[in-house]
């Protein structure tokens, strides 16, 4: 054999921090924050400790990369693409509600979500850092959708800093529901009718005096289609 040639279970160094990354997801989804062991991220990404130590300082700096590399990243790419959208105010929330729950409501990080609501009051600083990065950053997106919709009079007279935890409520209590496991739930929620509902009801909801009914105020009849 080559002494230049690598073995074959040795991966590229610069897949090692997604690959590490993608490992702590899935332990803070499954057993959060606290219980959460460095070597066993390590354990589950296929490295040593001592390689998950060159690229994340402790566990704090290991949940506040997960966070960015699956929450903030989704969230700063919206707040660029919605900074001049285009369009009617009611297609601009419908699309930013539904971005929102397939770039996370639907994947893995939504685990995070239920996380932080279960054990935000025993780590104040990883608190202050998702409100100051995720929770603020996207209710000022929610916000500045209603506000520009008033202002073009295409809602009706609301007050975005009220209505805007009345629109993300549900989708977070969507979230929390489609993670977990609890009897107490009952039947199992459809997320694509769930959301269909809510959308139909928001946006009549949000609709000013003698607009015309239907569309853009209307979401889709039943199901949402599958991506």
């Amino acid at each position: 054999m080559q002494a230049d040639i690598k073995p074959r279970w040795e991966r590229r160094k610069d897949a090692r921090p997604q690959e590490l990354l993608a490992a702590a997801l899935d332990l803070f989804v499954e057993r959060g924050y606290a219980a959460t062991r460095l070597e066993d991220v390590a354990r589950r990404a296929g490295v040593s400790k001592g390689t998950l130590y060159l690229y994340f300082e402790n566990k704090e700096d290991l949940f506040k990369a997960v966070v960015r590399d699956s929450i903030v990243q989704p969230l700063g790419q919206a707040e660029l693409d919605f900074a001049d959208a285009d369009g009617h105010s009611a297609d601009l929330l419908r699309t930013l509600l539904m971005r929102w729950w397939d770039k996370v409501g639907a994947t893995r990080a939504a685990g995070i979500v239920k996380l932080m609501m279960a054990e935000s009051g025993n780590f104040p600083e990883l608190t202050q850092f998702y409100n100051e990065e995720v929770i603020e950053r996207g209710n000022a997106l929610i916000a500045g959708v209603l506000t520009r919709g008033v202002a073009r009079g295409e809602f009706r007279p609301v007050d975005p800093a009220v209505m805007m935890p009345v629109l993300s409520a549900p989708i977070l209590m969507l979230m929390i529901w489609c993670h977990s496991s609890s009897p107490c739930l009952g039947a199992r929620v459809d997320p694509r009718l769930f959301l269909a509902t809510f959308l139909d009801n928001a946006l009549r909801g949000l609709r000013p005096d003698g607009a015309p009914e239907g569309a853009p105020y209307a979401a889709l009849p039943g199901p949402l289609p599958e991506k």
